[in-house]
């Protein structure tokens, strides 16, 4: 009777600002939000803490990064792929 639903993940794409840290990149993700009032579109952004077991990620980089389970205090996104190398 219970069936196993696989529900799909939040996924993000966003701009690596620093890989610093051993196996963790953090990724800045920029988003358009309409003004409530004014309906002008401001820029939003937010920086998540995404786990990177190899270290490919260098700053600059443009990734793909999705929702996971608590990896540590902070981290609870994990890269899926460097969509764009940086130069």
């Amino acid at each position: 009777m219970s069936e196993h639903v696989q529900k799909t993940r939040k996924t993000a794409e966003g701009v690596v600002v620093s890989s610093a840290m051993d196996k963790t990149a953090i990724v800045q993700v920029d988003r358009l939000v309409s003004h409530p009032l004014y309906g002008k579109y401001i820029r939003k952004s937010a920086k998540f803490m995404a786990h990177d077991p190899e270290n490919i990620c260098t700053v600059g980089d443009k990734v793909l990064i999705e929702e996971c389970r608590p990896l540590s205090k902070n981290k609870r996104w994990r890269l899926c792929k460097v969509i764009e190398q940086a130069v």
